[in-house]
């Protein structure tokens, strides 16, 4: 496992590499020059000018990404040009709030993807199979705004058992934070878990047709025994596949979900930053998330190795 370790570290940072370049190159191309629309309405050409200086902007391409690199090798993503904060205070801010939020939908996600797609596969043809499959078919289909939108009306302006919006920390209080979250984290949730059970299913009927499933039953085994330890282990290596993409689509930053519930996290982040034109902010976050979509990829096929003993080989 050592080796295997190894060698997917030394691909990881070529791609790392590779990413903070089509990053860098790929921000160049928006349009307008940031330092005139931070140079405000006046346009005067010495703050321009200055402006041009302070960004590195008069360089040419490859000086500008050598001195962003330079700067995210010694753990500065940069400075905002919008607030004068440094981006990687603002990321350390962002980050707890999304963690939290993509921790809390991908349990959620967990709890009721997999045994929904585990009862569906066993109990084929039956009620339970077709309620597992409306579920994930509304699951897929619904909006996350829409069913975000539904979930105030209900619980919070009809009940009022929520918050509408907002964002409390739990180190604040503990109780207010679970209230503001659980709804934008069941919205999250739910849709990810309509795809987990679906693929689920499909894995754990692949897999309860093999011969070894059929001898463990042969054996005398228990029927949750041959379900859970034998098939159930075996057929989740393309769950743990989708669950380390949908948890980096969560750090990403939930767009549309954060900005209905008012949620603070990098989803409103980025948002800010495209429309102020903060490049420093944009690429630092996007960096960030693509360090993460590589980390978690890198923990999936970890993951792998300890469901499925066999791949260890």
């Amino acid at each position: 496992m050592l080796d295997f370790l190894l060698k997917r570290l030394a691909v990881t940072l070529p791609t790392l590499l590779f990413v903070s370049m089509l990053i860098f190159g790929l921000q160049q191309l928006l349009p307008g020059d940031p330092a005139k629309i931070l140079a405000g309405e006046e346009q005067d050409p010495n703050v321009i000018a200055h402006l041009h200086a302070k960004l590195h902007l008069d360089e040419p391409l490859p000086v500008r990404y050598a001195y962003w690199v330079g700067g995210v090798l010694r753990g500065d993503l940069g400075e905002s040009v919008r607030n004068q904060q440094p981006v990687g205070e603002l990321v350390l801010q962002k980050l707890p709030v999304t963690l939290e939020l993509a921790a809390l939908a991908m349990l959620i996600a967990l709890v009721i993807g997999i045994p929904a797609g585990i009862v569906s596969a066993f109990a084929r043809g039956t009620v339970w199979d077709t309620l597992a499959n409306g579920f994930a078919l509304w699951g897929i289909s619904t909006p996350n705004f829409w069913l975000g939108i539904l979930m105030i009306l209900l619980f919070s302006v009809q009940l009022g058992w929520l918050p509408a919006s907002g964002y409390v920390s739990p180190f604040e209080d503990l109780r207010a934070n679970l209230a503001a979250m659980i709804m934008p984290a069941f919205v999250l949730g739910n849709a990810i878990a309509a795809v987990l059970m679906r693929h689920t299913r499909s894995a754990m009927l692949q897999v309860l047709a093999t011969d070894y499933v059929r001898t463990a039953r042969a054996k005398g085994l228990r029927e949750r025994v041959v379900v859970l330890k034998h098939a159930l282990r075996n057929a989740l290596t393309p769950v743990i596949t989708l669950g380390a993409l949908e948890l980096g689509t969560l750090l990403s930053g939930a767009v549309l979900t954060e900005q209905v519930f008012t949620i603070p996290g990098f989803g409103k982040l980025i948002v800010d930053a495209v429309f102020n034109r903060d490049y420093a902010v944009v690429q630092g976050v996007v960096l960030v998330t693509a360090s993460a979509y590589i980390a978690l990829n890198l923990l999936a096929d970890l993951a792998y190795m300890a469901a499925n003993p066999r791949l260890r080989h």
